[in-house]
């Protein structure tokens, strides 16, 4: 799950779109390891060509999603029953970590944003169904966010 593997283009250009996609890869190995948040966070990241701008969201993604990581698998949970997010494959589970963070518990981007990245980056990281899924299960975030506002 390396980007070096994955075509330069389909990565795409855009800045905060490497910083998600270097979240993925850290929350990945957090998942699939025993490896510290700090060890992992400090690898480079040259393939992905962060800027400073880049990394420091790359942080602040993974910082959240470390911090909040709990509730954002309750919300998860919650919203695919039929899935638990233990049996769910890896990539999906931390794409859906990183866009629940981005619409639940940070401002910083648009959520219409945070979930087309996320499709986009199941796309490019996730099997066939994987930005079928994630798009679903973002809906349903969307659906308990517009519900909590309105309260």
């Amino acid at each position: 799950m390396t980007a070096p593997t994955i075509a330069k283009e389909a990565i795409g250009s855009g800045a905060r779109r490497r910083a998600r996609i270097a979240a993925l890869q850290t929350l990945y190995e957090l998942d699939n390891s025993n490896h510290t948040v700090e060890t992992v966070a400090t690898r480079d990241f040259d393939d992905l060509e962060l800027s400073e701008d880049a990394a420091d969201y790359y942080e602040r993604l993974v910082e959240g999603v470390f911090a909040h990581g709990p509730r954002i698998d309750k919300i998860v949970t919650a919203l695919a029953p039929s899935w638990p997010i233990r049996q769910m494959a890896m990539v999906d589970r931390n794409i859906l970590r990183v866009a629940v963070f981005e619409i639940v518990m940070s401002d910083e981007a648009p959520p219409k944003v945070a979930i087309n990245e996320a499709v986009e980056i199941a796309k490019i990281f996730g099997a066939d169904s994987a930005r079928k899924f994630v798009n679903g299960v973002l809906g349903s975030v969307m659906e308990y966010v517009d519900k909590r506002v309105k309260a």
